[in-house]
Parts: structure tokens; sequence; C-alpha cells
């Protein structure tokens, strides 16, 4: 009798697994109940619902926001990754409105973004493999330690390295920093290269400025001949009165494009700061014919600026005829800007 008791106080008002999984049964079913006896859950939320869609809609349908006003579908794009945060935003609002209709909305967005974006959260990278390393940073005319930023840069191992936005007065500096690890280099305007292996076919490239932000030459690698294009496109702004302000990047963009489709040469690679992402449709002259490496051998979105919180990945490696094998962000240096490289094979190249 005394074991019948002790079972009976147990099953029914104990303090064992038995009492918390009751508990918790409880408490599921006085949610589901709730919300079965409630049929409001389909009325409410009705705004919840239109905001998902409205989600759903400027991200699925971005190229079709238009740029006549105030270049708003590039701006869009620029930072179209940050429109998923909007997501459990709606989702938490669905749940506190105890909505079914807002719920089942919340979904849409959360597929779309998926489908564009959920490819960049797997890591692509080879491990292994490639047989060039190539990096790029725009390292800020108003950088305070060039030299050490020039450091910070040849430490990564890159094979090839291109810099932008270098000022007259840091030129020889960047040049003095280098010269132990880069037996090569060239200097075009603002922009320049440095490689460990011979360089030739030096010229700057015209984009359509007036002044040279964009050079190109040939490095003879061990794997074979490879253009490299360096290139600083035109700085965007966002102005209350005019909005996203890119004509002049956006020209610039086109020349590059055409440089870039006339090349002779079957392996190019481009290296720079382009002032825009993938997904802006302002940079297709370049991106239509060209592979991001961080798209294709990437980990995460591998955003370089500004380099105290990046938002963005406006600085590229981009290829053709080349096959990427790994792509990764740099530590932080005096820059704005956070370097980016990648690895690379040219012995299969497509």
């Amino acid at each position: 009798m005394a074991q019948q008791a002790y079972v009976t106080e147990t099953a029914s008002g104990g303090s064992g697994p038995e009492r918390r999984g009751s508990r918790l049964q409880r408490v599921t079913a006085r949610v589901t109940d709730g919300w079965r006896g409630d049929r409001r859950i389909w009325r409410r939320g009705l705004i919840v619902a239109a905001l998902a869609v409205l989600l759903t809609i400027v991200m699925g349908a971005h190229a079709y926001i238009p740029n006549s006003i105030g270049n708003l579908g590039s701006l869009t794009e620029t930072f179209l990754p940050w429109l998923g945060l909007f997501v459990p935003l709606l989702l938490l609002l669905a749940l506190l409105r105890r909505s079914a209709t807002a719920l089942i909305a919340v979904l849409l967005p959360a597929i779309v973004w998926l489908n564009l974006f959920g490819g960049l959260l797997t890591d692509k990278a080879a491990g292994t493999g490639g047989d060039l390393t190539v990096a790029t940073h725009n390292v800020n005319a108003d950088n305070p330690d060039p030299s050490g930023t020039a450091r910070d840069v040849a430490a990564s191992g890159a094979d090839v390295v291109a810099l932008e936005e270098l000022s007259a007065a840091a030129v020889t500096t960047y040049e003095a920093a280098l010269a132990s690890t880069y037996k090569y280099h060239a200097v075009q305007g603002t922009v320049g290269v440095w490689s460990k292996y011979p360089l030739s076919d030096v010229r700057p490239v015209d984009i359509k400025l007036g002044w040279t932000r964009a050079m190109r030459a040939t490095v003879s690698a061990p794997g074979g001949q490879l253009a490299v294009y360096v290139a600083h496109l035109p700085s965007v702004r966002v102005k209350l009165e005019a909005g996203f302000t890119a004509r002049q990047r956006d020209t610039s963009a086109d020349a590059l494009g055409e440089a870039i489709a006339d090349e002779p040469l079957e392996r190019v690679v481009l290296l720079g700061d382009l002032n825009g992402t993938m997904n802006d449709r302002a940079l297709n002259a370049v991106t239509a014919q060209m592979r991001s490496t961080q798209g294709a051998a990437g980990s995460g979105f591998g955003f370089s600026w500004p380099a105290s919180f990046p938002m963005a990945r406006i600085d590229q490696i981009m290829v053709k005829g080349v096959e990427p094998v790994s792509s990764w962000t740099l530590p932080q240096t005096g820059s704005d800007h956070l370097p980016v490289a990648a690895r690379v094979d040219l012995a299969t190249g497509s």
C-alpha cells in the first residue's frame, strides 16, 4: 500500500521528470488550445503579413526597382543581404499578435532570402590547391601607417598584391616596405600592382575619369600568363536631395567592362575597390563576364567596408578563365577598408 501511494503521489504531484514533463505538456496544450479555439488568428496580424509580402517583393524583384529615382535600385541591391534582418523581427511580431496569417506570410521572405544568400552561409573553399594567391586593398589616402599596412598585406603570403587609393606622397613608402617581398611592381596614377613574378605590358586603363584609377599588367606566373586588372571605381554617396549618386561610378564600370571584354589573354583577374556589390546591377558590364571568388569559393559574405563594422563587400576579386579555390578577408590595417585575398588555380580555369 505504501508503494502504491508513492507511485500515485509521484505521478500526480511529485517533483520528478514526470511532473516536469506534464507541466510542459500542459503549457503546450494551453497554447495550442488557445490558438485552436481562437478564430481570430486568421484575421489578426494583417499589417504584419502585408509587411512580410512587401519585403518578399523587394527582395525577389529588386532588379525591377528603378534607378531613375535617386538610384534607388542600386542602393537597395548594395545592402540587400541586410534585409534578411527584418525576417526575425516580423516573426516575433507575428507570434506576439498570435496570427497564423502573419506566420505563414513571414515564410515567404525567409524562403526568398535563403534562395538569394543561403549559398553564402556555407564554406565553399576547397581547403588546399591553387597555384597563385592574390590580394587587393584600398589603403586609404589618409592612412596614418602606410608602412604597417604594407607589411600586413605582404604577411598574407599573396603572390600578387593590388593597392588602390595610393597618394603621391605615400607611393615611395609602399615601394620601400614591399621591396623585399615583391621584386616587380608598377604604379599607374593612384593604383599599383606588386608581384613576385615578372610584369609586362603594363598600361593604364581609361575608365572615363580624366585621371588614372585603373591599370592592366601581364603577370608571368608559373601556371601561365595572367592579365591582372586593378581598378578603383569612383565613390558613391547617399544624399537626401539626390539619393544614391553613382552616375560616375556606373560610367566607369561600363568602361572597365569594355576593357576586360577586349582582353586578349584567356586568364583574367580583376582586383580592386569597385564601390559596389555583386548584386548591384550597375556593375553588370563587369559581373556578367566574371566570377566573384567570394561567391564561388568563400565562406560567408566577406564584407570589407567599413573596416570598423563591415556592412558591404565593395572590394572585389573577380576572375575569368581561372578557377577560384578559396577566398577570405584579411585583418584590419590602418585603412577604412579590409584587405581581401583569394587563392586561384590557373591550370584548371574554365
